[in-house]
């Protein structure tokens, strides 16, 4: 029953937080989260070493099974979510985002932890469907009910925004699943990789556009992927940093769970316009990382940029691109959640992070949060010896000798493209080091300049223009720019780990490949 407790538990708890809300105590409410994930935690750990499975009957007459299980495709995952969630809820309990009771909160993150959870675990598609939706709407309350407490038209839109993309892919999602389970008589994930590989070739291809081009929408690929920014820029720390290391993990993971597993022959065919678009996406949000001024917005479109690097060692079809691809998901996922902590930290306590005012030195006012911004931008950049390195290197070794040679031509340009790429990222890396890092050397004359003063002021009246909703002020209509902004208690310790996991799959990335590769040589052993 181990992986009962460890996707029903946060699931249960999350579920009766949400329903009690105010009428839990803080204290209570605070407890039975911390609880929850760290049994979650122990549960996970244990279960990804002795891989149980559990399998009843569904839905019976519609031949659909409850079959929940762990292999190397999704063990690692698991582990992410299970460490990933302790430390959201450790933030959380530190800095409690504004605008509710502390129990809906940590009830919404224990509902996507649960759902996440749920979605790595399922071995039958239309399990894996049920899962992945029950993410959507807690992450959803996240984003407008507790997001940026200064613009709360922004939230809206935000989060309308989220729900209208996510909502249509997962409809192609849903359609594409539907007709892969009755074509190939079975929505068992083992079955399905000899049964649907057995489809007709034009089948095949009908399915594997649905699936991909609903699934793209939640990795989120090129020219989908416009909602991403404004949710992270609008949601909670808490919910940035799960929407980032949990929820985009879950595209990804289906993408190489359905399409290319279970319908290789059709996915093979959109796979060089899949990597076409992965390394679009690249480019494309490098250079909006050149030039915008929110911080938050800009770590957003570099998840962009970093998801089309996953994106391409799918489409490679090989076993070096998938091994890429998976190991990417997890150090983009401990990369990103550190960059979230640390520019939310900022963000708390100065009203806004915009790069195009004069702002203090970390170096001088917070060197230990300085540190971690830097340790982040360089595994963000790909640096050897830390996370980033292992996953992009490995997507462009693969891109250029993909398993269907007949599309070498065009994989061999997306490899060089995305290594532009990473070009690209170390630039607007290094611009956000010399801003933040180096800054001004005197914070004391630091004030706010004419326009943050009038989002502030607009602010107030709750009307503030969508575009500057990240930029508004601090709340107190301080004109002085506060230089607290040293990490302490729950978030140090939150940052910590996270730059531990940076350094340790850096230094030992063998551990989760040799995991991950019998799962998928057996993933791609079917492949015509």
């Amino acid at each position: 029953m181990a992986l009962i407790v460890l996707v029903g538990l946060p699931l249960l708890v999350g579920a009766v937080l949400v329903v009690a809300g105010r009428a839990l105590a803080d204290r209570v409410s605070r407890g039975l989260a911390l609880a929850a994930v760290l049994v979650a935690l122990g549960v996970g750990i244990g279960a990804s070493w002795t891989r149980p499975s559990f399998d009843v009957a569904w839905l019976p007459e519609l031949g659909l099974r409850l079959h929940l299980a762990l292999d190397g495709v999704s063990v690692p995952l698991v582990l992410l979510t299970v460490v990933v969630g302790v430390l959201v809820v450790v933030l959380a309990r530190d800095s409690m985002p504004e605008g509710g009771s502390p129990a809906t909160v940590l009830g919404c993150l224990l509902l996507v932890e649960g759902g996440a959870l749920a979605t790595f675990a399922a071995r039958d598609a239309v399990l894996f469907f049920v899962a992945f939706e029950v993410v959507l709407i807690p992450m959803w309350v996240l984003i407008t009910r507790f997001g940026d407490p200064h613009d709360l038209r922004a939230r809206r839109e935000a989060g309308h925004r989220f729900l209208l993309y996510t909502v249509i892919g997962s409809t192609l999602m849903l359609i594409g699943i539907l007709v892969l389970v009755t074509s190939a008589g079975t929505s068992d994930f083992s079955e399905l990789l000899s049964a649907g590989a057995e489809l007709p070739r034009g089948r095949q291809l009908t399915i594997a556009l649905l699936l991909t081009v609903g699934l793209a929408v939640k990795v989120p690929v090129f020219p989908l992927h416009t909602w991403l920014p404004s949710a992270h820029t609008i949601a909670p720390t808490v919910g940035s940093v799960l929407l980032a290391a949990i929820l985009l993990k879950m595209g990804t993971y289906g993408l190489v769970r359905l399409p290319l597993a279970s319908v290789p022959e059709g996915f093979a065919v959109i796979a060089p316009w899949l990597a076409i678009a992965g390394v679009v996406g690249i480019i494309w949000g490098a250079l909006v990382c050149l030039v915008e001024r929110d911080l938050k917005r800009l770590i957003a479109y570099s998840s962009v940029a970093h998801m089309g690097f996953v994106v391409l060692g799918i489409a490679s079809g090989t076993e070096i691109g998938l091994q890429a691809a998976l190991y990417g998901n997890l150090a983009h996922g401990v990369i990103s959640a550190l960059l979230f902590v640390v520019v939310g930290g900022l963000k708390s306590r100065w009203g806004s992070v915009d790069l195009g005012r004069v702002l203090p030195a970390l170096r001088e006012v917070a060197p230990h949060r300085g540190f971690f911004l830097i340790l982040g931008l360089a595994a963000a950049l790909g640096l050897p010896g830390l996370a980033g390195f292992w996953g992009e290197f490995f997507a462009i070794v693969a891109a250029w000798q993909p398993a269907d040679l007949a599309d070498i031509a065009v994989m061999r340009t997306c490899a060089v493209v995305a290594a532009i790429g990473g070009l690209l990222a170390a630039a607007y890396s290094l611009r956000v080091a010399n801003l933040l890092w180096i800054g001004d050397a005197h914070p004391v004359e630091w004030s706010l300049d004419e326009e943050m003063e009038d989002s502030i002021s607009s602010s107030s009246d709750h009307s503030t223009d969508a575009g500057r909703g990240a930029g508004a002020g601090a709340g107190s209509g301080s004109r002085e720019l506060s230089t607290e902004v040293e990490t302490s208690g729950g978030e140090r310790l939150v940052l910590l780990v996270l730059s531990a996991g940076i350094f340790g799959l850096g230094l030992m990335p063998w551990w989760a490949m040799d995991v991950m590769a019998p799962s998928i040589q057996s993933l791609i052993g079917v492949r015509p």
